[in-house]
Order: structure tokens, then sequence, then C-alpha cells
């Protein structure tokens, strides 16, 4: 689960906290009941593991399938929510929250035109226009933005990142504070995210002032707190912190969900003053944890202004910016509201402040999907000329935590911190900087119908770097031509996509070229709209008398059940076949044991168990000449040893 629906549910929902829930025995309780039971009390990890079960038979009730879609929704696993969400979809029995998250699922993958496509049929179906007003306008702006992308160069902070979560840098001299969830941490674990609670880091930064290294959890009295501690911030002299935390006691207002009462734990500011070698707690004298959180501090240049994100009672909506003046003692004055042009009937959260500028991540105005970047001019509640700061500081993805570390007229630098995907774990850190390209090189590119060889128009393009992120997307032209911008040094992947084809993709090593360049590459899409048509799945290996998936398969059998889902219609045989080495009744047993892997993984994802057929032919359909006894080449077997599918249905 990323930082967002972490802070979400603390903010203005529930936080269960402290609980142990088990999944019993069948026999000793139904599965739904279990399944149910863990969803109302916001256990999705575990839950999605007992609804994922329940929907694996021939007529699965919608209801579980679109609570197994919302669990991986909520825990920001968005691909298999995706597939889940479409199937729910496509099953014409749904809910208007379904909907609603579907279409941000596909906004949240980058796939606008289809997002737009759920906003729109759900206003048409509901007449709520209204609803989804701003979602479409964010979908159509976060088009044009990502085929012009600003001139932001990002770099995954990939030496103190991990799997889990990495977010809110704060720049100290020669280091950084930062929150994070340990991966070997011995104390107790979320509830409602299955992993370990967040706490304070420190980093070293290298000679270039900007790359992280050496992280580090720190043994200080803040993160001795029980549950999750962070984000954190300094003073200038770095001898007062104020720290987000959890509410830690029991003193908690009671909260339904369901049949289910639960404790809700309140978010609370923090500040810790240096005293010797440790720190002294006081705590910010407007939290009021039986009422509404506080969190998420940024100081005034001059730290006479405590800005923070609330939902105390006299907000916009949701979660707002508030601010406190520091009064002449040094107390801080009453809490008041940053004003309308920064906070919307949305979420704000995670403000900095850079001279007169405040940065801050908002879902309540146009954006590219979850929480985006905005700067706004002025102080207190005197804000103007709100600017979303596009891609690729946005992404489809959360976007939060900015802040910048120096900004000149020739430079600009700092951090920020976001799950976009292509990440190295589930919110990351990032560094990004200006600069602009001496050498153009241009990625120009052909999509070709693979069977006809005709040339194919609006198919989607993606442009990814060498960790899977998206660097730009746009469609082919009329004439199936299409051009990506690249830059030198770095691998990239295409990746075309369209419906009624299997798509493909081309990787591109990195170059390094002495003067403006410009690259070639076609992209073939296999159609699969004609029952018997066939094609085989390219690069899928198996280790030797094994059928596993291997990590190197998932990849294409991921573009499959892409496939599958968006054509919803299409029922498929799935093949494996050998080479001639190995007895008849080997072979044929082998080849079905991995036809029946590949299915399972691909039902796993979200496909219905009915539009696929696992089939091991073994050696019966070589497609050369290498039968037994034929001596033949090592490349010559490998075209043996293939995963074929075959259209049953269209």
């Amino acid at each position: 689960m990323g930082v967002y629906n972490i802070y979400r549910l603390i903010f203005t929902g529930l936080l269960l906290i402290g609980s142990s829930v088990s999944v019993m025995a069948q026999e000793q309780v139904s599965l739904r009941t279990t399944a149910d039971k863990l969803y109302q009390q916001f256990e999705y990890h575990t839950a999605a593991g007992v609804y994922q079960k329940l929907v694996d038979r021939k007529k699965p009730k919608p209801q579980d399938m679109e609570r197994l879609a919302e669990c991986y929704y909520r825990i920001n696993d968005y691909s298999l929510a995706e597939n889940w969400y479409s199937r729910v979809i496509n099953s014409g029995e749904f809910s208007d929250q379904a909907q609603l998250n579907y279409a941000d699922v596909l906004k949240k993958m980058g796939k606008y035109a289809e997002a737009k496509k759920q906003f729109e049929a759900y206003a048409q179906r509901t007449g709520k226009p209204d609803d989804v007003r701003l979602a479409i306008q964010g979908a159509d702006s976060a088009v044009v933005w990502m085929a012009n992308p600003t001139v932001h160069k990002l770099k995954n902070e990939d030496l103190i990142n991990t799997r889990y979560s990495q977010f809110g840098t704060f720049p100290l001299q020669g280091s950084v504070l930062y929150t994070g969830e340990p991966d070997n941490w011995n104390g107790d674990v979320s509830g409602m995210t299955g992993r370990t609670f967040l706490r304070i880091y420190s980093s070293t930064k290298e000679t270039d002032g900007l790359t992280l290294q050496y992280p580090n959890v720190l043994q200080d009295i803040f993160n001795e707190s029980t549950y999750h501690v962070g984000p954190v911030i300094a003073n200038k002299n770095e001898d007062i912190l104020y720290i987000t935390r959890t509410y830690p006691g029991k003193d908690t207002e009671k909260n339904k969900s369901g049949r289910y009462t639960f404790k809700k734990h309140n978010l609370e500011l923090m500040i810790y003053t240096k005293d010797g070698d440790g720190w002294k707690e006081s705590a910010f004298p407007y939290n009021d944890v039986k009422r509404y959180s506080v969190g998420h501090a940024a100081l005034s240049d001059d730290e006479q202004v405590l800005y923070f994100a609330s939902d105390m009672p006299g907000g916009k909506g949701g979660v707002d910016i508030w601010y406190s003046e520091r009064n002449v003692d040094g107390t801080w004055g009453a809490p008041q509201n940053a004003g309308a042009e920064i906070n919307s009937s949305g979420d704000e959260m995670f403000p900095s402040v850079a001279g007169n500028k405040l940065y801050y991540s908002s879902n309540g105005f146009a954006g590219m999907g979850g929480l985006d970047i905005f700067s706004a001019d002025g102080s207190k509640a005197f804000f103007k000329n709100r600017t979303n700061l596009r891609f690729p500081v946005n992404s489809a993805s959360d976007d939060f935590g900015y802040i910048i570390m120096a900004d000149g007229k020739d430079a600009r630098y700092g951090y920020l911190s976001s799950d976009r995907i292509g990440g190295k774990g589930l919110d990351d850190i990032y560094s990004f900087s200006f600069a602009k390209p001496k050498i153009t090189i241009l990625l120009n590119g052909l999509t070709y119908n693979k069977k006809t060889d005709a040339l194919l128009e609006d198919v989607q393009l993606s442009l990814l770097d060498g960790n899977g992120q998206t660097v730009s997307r746009r469609l082919s032209d009329v004439k199936g031509a299409f051009t990506f911008p690249i830059e030198a040094g770095l691998d990239y992947r295409v990746v075309g996509e369209k419906v009624k084809f299997h798509g493909d993709s081309v990787n591109i090593a990195a170059i390094y070229p002495t003067k403006d360049t410009t690259i070639s590459l076609t992209l073939r899409l296999e159609p699969i709209f004609e029952k018997g048509a066939t094609f085989v799945l390219e690069n899928i290996y198996y280790n030797f008398d094994k059928y596993d998936i291997r990590a190197d398969a998932r990849p294409i059998l991921n573009q499959l059940v892409a496939t599958m889902r968006d054509n919803p219609t299409l029922k498929i045989e799935l093949s494996s076949h050998t080479d001639s080495r190995g007895s008849n009744k080997y072979n044929m047993t082998l080849s079905q044991r991995r036809a029946e892997s590949a299915v399972e993984y691909i039902i796993s994802r979200g496909i219905a168990r009915d539009r696929i057929v696992a089939k091991g032919y073994g050696e019966t359909k070589l497609v050369n000449h290498c039968a037994d006894g034929v001596s033949c080449t090592i490349q010559e077997h490998q075209a043996n040893r293939r995963t074929e599918v075959k259209v049953l249905e269209y």
C-alpha cells in the first residue's frame, strides 16, 4: 500500500491498529464470512488471498470480484486491480464506486483515453457529470503533458530505496532525513499493510550533493513510538525536529465499519528539541487526536510560519493545508486555513516552502492521477498562480514530498517521492534536476499488422526507461508512424498495444552519439480476432526438467493477460511444446504441466478460467525436421521448444 492510502485512511477513515485477525479454517467459518470480515477491518492484503479462492469458480459472485479488485486497489497493486475491475465491469453487474475506481486505476496506469471513457460512461449512466468533470479534465491534460514532458530529469535513489516504502526527504548539512518501512524491524506490523510501521531514517549524500547512500534507521526516542513515525522536518539549526506520528495512546474515538467497531488512531504533530545527546519531546498545541489529524509540517524560510496538513473542522473539504504563526514568546498561534487557491474539496498534503513558493500535493484539482505536485506563489492565506508541475514530476500515480535544495536561473534540484510504476519499491525517493540536452536523439517508428504487413494507426505507444517507468506516451498516426525524443546513455523499451491485437515491444540499448541522431524501429502487432489464428509467445523459458514460471517469463505472460483483459470475448488455447529429445511420454507430461503452470499464472492475474485451455503437445508438433534420431543444432531444437496461443473464440 502506498503512503497516500496510509495517510488517507489515517486522516479521514480508520486505521486498524494492533489487529491480529487470522483466517479461520473453512469448517469453522465460511470463506466469504472470513473475507468480508477482513475486508471491513481494512486487512486488504489478507482479504485478497481469501477472495482469490472465492472467485476461482465457474460463476463467481460479482461482489466477491468487486471486493477483490478493491483490495488490490487499496494496496496499490494497480495491475491486478485493473484486471479484476475490467472483469467486473464486463460482467455488467457493478456498483457506481467500482466504475469510479476502475477509471481511477486506468488513470493511475497511464491509460488516460480508456479512463476517460469510463468516467464518461459513469456520468451518462448515473446522471452525475459533476462527479467526474475534474477527472476528465485531468485525463485530457495528462495526454498533452506526457507527449510534451518538461525538462526535469528524475533519478531513482536506488541505494536507499527498497521493495517497501521510502519517502519524504528532508535535507540537512551533508545528509538527509526521510521516512521508510524497515525490512528487518523486530516490532509489530501494521494490520492494514501487513508490513512494519514507518520509522525515521538518515542517509548521507555523495560528493555530487544529491545522490543518497548508506541508509540508517535512527536509534532516537522518536522512533520508539508504537505505530507510524514520519515524515520529519528540521529547523535551520537542526536542533528542533517536527515529526508526524500515529497517536500511540489508548484514548481514541470509536468508529464503525459494517458490523465491526474500531479505534481511530489519528495523526499528531510532535516537536523534538535537542537536549544534550538526546531529544526532548513536546506536542504541537493544536493536536486533538479524538477529533482530527495533524501532520506533514513545513517551515517558512524565516521559520515564523508553520504549515501543516489536517482534516480539522473549518476546512475546504477532506485534508487541507493550514498554518500557524509564531508568537513573540515563541509559541505557535491558532491554526488558520491557507485558503481556497491551494485547498480544494479533495486532499492537500506534504507542503514544503522555497522562498515565496509553496509546493504541496493534491488530488482536488485537475491532475495526472492520484496526488499531483503543485506550486503556488505567496504565503499564509494569500496565494496565487496555482500550477501543476506536469510530467515527469507528476505521473499517473501518487507524487508528493517535493522539496527544493537549490533554485537558480540555471539550476534547480531536489527530491520528490512517488509510487509510480517502474520504481524499486512501493514508494520511492527520486532526485530531480534540470539538464537540457545538447544533442537531439529521435526514435522514429512504424506500427504494422504482423499478418498483413499493413500499417496500423492509433496504436498506443509507451516509451519506458530501463526501470520500466513511463517516459512518454502517444498514438501512432494515420500512416502508422510515431516519434519519441530520447537521451544518450539510457536504455529504453517501446511497447505498442491495440484492441484486437497482441502487443509488441522493442528494446533499445543505450547509445552515445556525437551528433544529432535518428533511430528507426518497427512494431508488428499480431491480430487475434480470427478464430483458429495462432502465434508463438516469444521468450517463454523454463528451467531444465521444470515447469515453474520463471521471473523472465512473467512480463510475456502479463502481455497476454493484458490482451485477454482488453478483449473480453477472446478465448484461447495455450499450448506448450518440447523438442524431440527425451521419451514421448516424458515430453507429453512435461509440456502439459508447463501449459497448466502458465494458465494458472494467467488465471491468478484475473482472467476467467473458462476463457483459457491448457494443452501439452510434447514433441508431436515439431516445426522443423528435428525428429527422434536426427542430428540438430541447439538453435534448431530451441525452435521446437515453444509456447503457442490459438484463438478458440472471439
